[in-house]
């Protein structure tokens, strides 16, 4: 049965230029697993009806609850909106959903804000011991973009794979990800993909993978 919840928001952290975490209480009972979202609005007269769908990026366990949100600049929006809220101010929550779960070692890759599934998911191997040989390639257009840079290197390693769209001079892999750049990156196409991004990307990495030998049946995204 689908619920709806009022938290309050306890906690803000920056990330990045444009990108906060938003730690709030748990309603007692609350349960969601790794990778699985929520419909979020603002609990406040004219916002209770905009509802968009975000992330947890905590931890099953932990006593509060937490979205990593990147910030839009569009003023009608929600995002530009979340980018005033202040510690006491209420959200409306649904119960959890989503198709991103977690099933077995492989490569993710995310694209900008859709890397946020994959936080609590990574979060939840390394608290398990159990990172094993999990892969991440991050696309941003910036360096300055990249979301948890310092805890996914210290998490993953070599294993942390950045990809930098649109900054001469980067430091990192400067090139879209694309059927050469999975080629020349997998060593093995029957492990399980999770893939997340925006509709594009996530469209033109499926294509990619299936072109490569992906098994369908080993694809992890937001249908």
């Amino acid at each position: 049965m689908d619920s709806n919840y009022i938290v309050t928001v306890k906690e803000i952290i920056p990330r990045t230029h444009n990108v906060k975490t938003f730690r709030v209480t748990k309603p007692a009972g609350f349960e969601f697993l790794p990778g699985q979202a929520t419909d979020l609005s603002l609990n406040e007269e004219g916002w209770k009806e905009n509802k968009h769908p975000f992330t947890f990026t905590c931890l099953p366990a932990d006593d509060y609850l937490e979205f990593t949100i990147k910030i839009y600049t569009n003023p009608e929006g929600l995002t530009h909106r979340l980018d005033t809220v202040q510690p006491g101010d209420e959200f409306e929550i649904s119960s959890a959903w989503g198709a991103i779960e977690y099933k077995g070692e492989g490569v993710f890759i995310a694209g900008g804000a859709g890397v946020t599934p994959f936080i609590s998911i990574f979060r939840y191997l390394k608290q398990q011991d159990k990172i094993g040989n999990n892969v991440l390639i991050f696309s941003n257009k910036t360096e300055a973009d990249i979301i948890l840079k310092d805890e996914f290197a210290a998490m993953l390693g070599k294993n942390f794979i950045n990809v930098i769209t649109g900054e001469p001079g980067t430091q990192y892999y400067s090139k879209r990800i694309d059927k050469k750049f999975l080629e020349e990156n997998i060593k093995d196409f029957s492990r399980h993909f999770y893939v997340c991004g925006p509709d594009e990307f996530t469209k033109s990495i499926l294509d990619a993978l299936k072109e490569l030998g992906a098994d369908a049946e080993t694809l992890v995204f937001e249908k």
